[in-house]
């Protein structure tokens, strides 16, 4: 048995309940406190790391832009272009672009006319070789770049894209070249992607997440490879690749679309704004490159990144643990110097006197509420041991009288006992068992269940020359009360035998009916009495081979294993306050057919998961699977049927099944 928590234990929870809701307070305050710093340091981290990468992003490709724009603009290029057939211009041109090659970062460029389409490129593990490295076509998807470039408006753009015959991926600066309002060709350069995610946007710092979009939000930049819309400048980015396809939550895109419309309309100034990214709502700045037509953005996870150093918090903690074991170990000694220990002595004064030793000493009298607890509690012992004296003597006196009343309950519920068991051979008495084995032999069965000793269903059989006729009978009530119906039942079913004649079912119950409401004489005040009863009669006549029944509430059922059908009894019980109508009808005594007259005990049992009565759906499966069975076999296969439904609930009402066949 758990042992209950102690005083001194329970002085030290409430210190600590205490002490922790003082902490509990502070440190929610305090938290508030630092969310808002860590807020202010965050928004003013995430403005400078984004300004800090538009500055290292823009300085080395503004030169690549500015070297690329000065090879574009070359006059021995553009007269080359123009005639680029003439092996000396072409000597002169790509002469100037090799002066350029060693000025760029990546020590490459490339040159396309735009009447031949030829492409030509030149890096530093380039052959020296005046010839085109392949020629563009604009039915080539790969090539579409080129085209689309040819066509806009832009005198530049630049875009992360793959080089399908070069197998390299790079960031190209394509740069056009014109005569006058004439697009004769492009020249450009590349960066490598792999040295760019290195320099700009790979970071070791927890928590961020920089990029680089284009106007429309396409992704060029991102420390995930397969976040960047390749080719962007040709196609339409896809959701995984542009900024407003990744912010999740409600309003993120518009937000996004509406922080990158107010970057590119202040260049330089960055744009601040909240989203749902990768599944954790960040903080977001943008700044614009008007040169590059980019925007630098930083999404900044304030949860993950360290604004704060940890080192802090831990001694901001470690102070309060200590704070709060000293101020624990203080009060617990105070508490038991003071409280605990009088109160132990105190205990064992009680444990004795608990014992029976009402004359123990109590501790020494004190001028506090410990001592005023002293003598009361004194003054309760001498109570306490006048009481319990007189206690005994009324407990003696009590228990002779409870053995006197114990052996009197017993003699009573003995007889009442006898009683019931006797009525229970009484009742038994009027089943016409042995008339049934005797005349029907395995050509019947009976399922008879009481749901207490005694209950409130019977059977019938009368045999008469040429047939028999059989019944079932289910009177209200149960127990001792419905075993009293059955037997005035049985009364007025024999005198309206003897009046009716058996062949006539319907007149039998008709005279039934009358009979009960003669004998039960209830009056206006006694309509609450329930007196009505359901029976259900068949005439078998061997010689016409025809069965012919009348009910009152029960049905004769038939089955040859694979159908099942019945007549169905009158609406009303006998003995309803508005009398019923009942007639008979016939059926065929076939040799297949196996017959079955019930009470509603059987169906009406409460049963299955939800407790539902077992129903006439069951009932009928039942007969359809077992009616071709040996009648002594389906007794057994109708009880266990039965509690397999039934399982834990118990029995609901009294249960008669009375089944033949004839073969």
């Amino acid at each position: 048995m758990r042992q209950a928590l102690g005083l001194r234990g329970k002085s030290v929870l409430a210190l600590l309940a205490t002490c922790v809701l003082v902490l509990l307070i502070a440190g929610a305050i305090g938290w508030q406190a630092i969310e808002a710093i860590r807020s202010h340091l965050g928004t003013a981290f995430t403005r400078n790391f984004t300004l800090l990468n538009r500055e290292r992003i823009l300085a080395p490709v503004a030169r690549e832009l500015a070297l690329s724009r000065r090879l574009a603009g070359s006059q021995l290029i553009r007269q080359w272009l123009l005639d680029d057939a003439n092996p000396e211009k072409k000597t002169l041109a790509l002469r100037e672009a090799e002066g350029f090659r060693s000025d760029f970062n990546d020590k490459s460029f490339f040159i396309v006319s735009a009447r031949t389409g030829h492409y030509y490129f030149k890096d530093s593990k380039s052959p020296h070789s005046a010839e085109p490295r392949y020629t563009l076509s604009p039915t080539d998807p790969n090539d579409a770049w080129f085209f689309n470039s040819m066509r806009s408006d832009a005198a530049f753009n630049i875009n992360v894209d793959p080089d399908v015959r070069l197998s390299v991926t790079k960031v190209w600066i394509n740069v056009i070249v014109t005569d006058g309002e004439r697009r004769i060709g492009m020249a450009g350069t590349g960066l490598d992607l792999s040295a760019f995610l290195r320099d700009f946007i790979l970071t070791r710092e927890p928590g961020v997440t920089p990029m680089v979009v284009n106007a429309d939000g396409a992704i060029q930049a991102h420390p995930d490879g397969k976040r960047i819309a390749f080719n962007s400048a040709a196609k339409d980015a896809g959701a995984a690749q542009s900024l407003f396809g990744i912010v999740q939550g409600r309003g993120d895109a518009a937000n996004a679309r509406a922080a990158l419309a107010a970057a590119a309309a202040q260049p330089g100034s960055v744009q601040v704004f909240n989203a749902r990214l990768h599944g954790r709502q960040q903080l977001l700045a943008v700044s614009y490159i008007p040169e590059l037509k980019w925007h630098v953005l930083t999404a900044v996870d304030l949860d993950a990144a360290e604004l704060i150093d940890p080192g802090l918090l831990k001694w901001i903690v470690l102070a309060a643990l200590t704070l709060l074991a000293l101020v624990t170990s203080g009060f617990v000694y105070s508490v038991n110097r003071l409280l605990i220990a009088p109160l132990l002595r105190l205990k064992q004064s009680a444990q004795q006197i608990a014992a029976g030793n009402y004359s123990v000493a109590l501790p020494a009298g004190r001028a506090d509420e410990i001592g005023e607890l002293t003598d009361a509690f004194g003054t309760m012992a001498r109570k306490v041991r006048t009481h319990t004296e007189e206690l005994e003597e009324k407990v003696r006196e009590r228990t002779q009288e409870l053995v006197s009343a114990n052996k009197e309950m017993t003699a009573a519920n003995k007889k009442i006992s006898d009683s019931i068991s006797y009525a229970s051979l009484i009742q038994r008495a009027i089943l016409p068992d042995r008339q049934l084995t005797a005349a029907l032999g395995d050509n019947h069965f009976v399922l008879w269940q009481p749901r207490d000793v005694v209950g409130g269903d019977f059977y019938v059989y009368r045999e008469v020359e040429g047939g028999c006729l059989l019944g079932v009978v289910d009177c209200a009530g149960h127990g001792v009360p419905g075993a009293f119906m059955t037997m005035l039942a049985r009364a007025a079913i024999d005198q309206a035998i003897n009046e009716a004649g058996m062949a006539d079912p319907a007149a039998i119950l008709r005279r039934t009916d009358k009979a009960v409401r003669s004998m039960l004489q209830i009056d206006a005040r006694q309509r609450h009495i329930a007196a009505m009863m359901d029976a259900g009669m068949a005439h078998i006549d061997f010689a016409s081979g025809r069965v012919t029944f009348s009910g009152a509430r029960i049905a004769l059922y038939w089955s040859d294993g694979r159908q099942v059908d019945c007549i169905k009894g009158a609406r009303r019980s006998l003995g309803e306050r508005q009398q019923g109508e009942y007639s008979n009808a016939t059926t065929e005594l076939l040799p297949s057919r196996t017959f079955y007259l019930a009470t509603d005990g059987f169906l009406d049992q409460a049963g299955g998961e939800k407790g539902f009565g077992f129903g006439n759906a069951r009932f009928v499966d039942m007969l359809r699977q077992h009616a071709n069975r040996p009648l002594a076999e389906q007794s057994g296969a109708f009880v266990s049927t039965l509690a397999a439904y039934q399982g834990a609930h118990p029995q609901r009402d009294d249960i008669t099944i009375v089944c033949f066949r004839f073969t």
